[in-house]
């Protein structure tokens, strides 16, 4: 098993224990995840689901069910979680991932393998963005096919900040980085500083609060599709001429959406990837 969000539950959480379709996994962990769902544990039938008790809103859960309750045959059991160090949790659960040979993702307790040319230190704790999700794989091996040397980067929604520190590993010259949640801010200088790159310190806000000033080589953002729609003006004026833009958080289906919304302010495809019916895309600004 995979954890992907997953850290020390001092506050009630409740816990619901979901078995589905193997196809539909991830469609569910992402809608979950819009109405307040932080935590989740992939299981053989499924997967846990983890949600404090003051937000959990029995509405907003119903309609992620009804919606998917006959293709994915759903099949939801909930109760009180108990109280767990999900801190020792992960750790016996969070294995390494690998992108094609060249880059190995672990935690702090797992041992280095000095074959792989990148090794990214990253201990999630809450944040979103481990490697193991597949919009996170994706975005990573198309930055291994992009130029960062000596170029400005903007990671945008960084979570953990892994991306922002396959950026540094690269040799990108300067990098921003920021989320919209307190402890994203905070594990993503935890993890900065793992990886050597103390000169970056992780913002909070969304892209229009941080207003990041100057134009960008390279601008990623591994979010979802409605705010992907909504901000992709701002990374128009942030993206310089001939630069990237890398964009993940949707599925194969949200293309078309996407591109369309791209191509009106000047941007062409440059490459597509696709992982478990999720994609991420590159495109450069003409």
């Amino acid at each position: 098993m995979n954890v992907e969000r997953i850290y020390f539950i001092a506050m009630q959480y409740l816990e619901f224990k979901i078995s589905c379709k193997d196809s539909y996994r991830e469609i569910l962990i992402a809608e979950l995840s819009e109405v307040g769902y932080d935590s989740f544990l992939e299981t053989d039938e499924g997967f846990d689901a983890y949600i404090q008790e003051d937000l959990f809103d029995r509405n907003s859960f119903q309609q992620v069910i009804d919606q998917y309750q006959i293709p994915a045959s759903i099949c939801v059991t909930e109760g009180l979680m108990p109280k767990v160090n999900w801190n020792e949790e992960w750790e016996k659960n969070y294995d390494p991932i690998e992108v094609g040979n060249q880059v190995y993702v672990r935690a702090s307790f797992h041992q280095p393998k000095p074959e792989f040319k990148y090794e990214i230190l990253i201990n999630p704790k809450m944040s979103f963005g481990t490697g193991h999700h597949a919009t996170t794989f994706l975005m990573l091996s198309h930055q291994l096919h992009l130029d960062h040397q000596k170029k400005r980067v903007l990671d945008i929604g960084s979570g953990t900040g892994i991306l922002a520190i396959m950026a540094h590993k690269l040799g990108a010259e300067h990098i921003e980085a920021f989320d919209i949640d307190e402890w994203c801010v905070e594990n993503g200088n935890e993890n900065f500083e793992l990886n050597g790159m103390s000169y970056v310190r992780m913002g909070k806000g969304t892209v229009r609060e941080v207003h990041p000033k100057g134009e960008f080589d390279i601008i990623l953002a591994n979010i979802n599709k409605n705010v992907l729609l909504d901000e992709m003006e701002v990374y128009g004026n942030l993206v310089k001429k001939e630069g990237h833009l890398l964009l993940s958080g949707f599925y194969a289906h949200d293309v078309a959406d996407i591109l369309k919304k791209a191509q009106e302010i000047g941007f062409v495809l440059k490459d597509q990837k696709t992982k478990d019916s999720w994609t991420a895309i590159m495109m450069q600004k003409k």
